[in-house]
């Protein structure tokens, strides 16, 4: 099982899944608009995902 940021729920993880999504890095290019669309993902787990994406960016720059 791929760990997640901690705020996202398991409803999220499961509609990540569902999309295809198991890693944190897939989701880089993704438009969150497109996340928040999914069944399961709400506010906490969109904001917990966008503060990862956003600290994976200042480490890798």
């Amino acid at each position: 099982m791929t760990e997640w940021p901690k705020g996202v729920a398991k409803p999220a993880i499961r509609a990540l899944n569902a999309a295809g999504f198991t890693e944190l890095k897939q989701l880089a290019h993704v438009d969150l608009s497109t996340l928040k669309n999914l069944h399961g993902m709400g506010p906490k787990a969109l904001a917990a995902i966008e503060t990862a994406l956003k600290e994976g960016r200042k480490s890798v720059e």
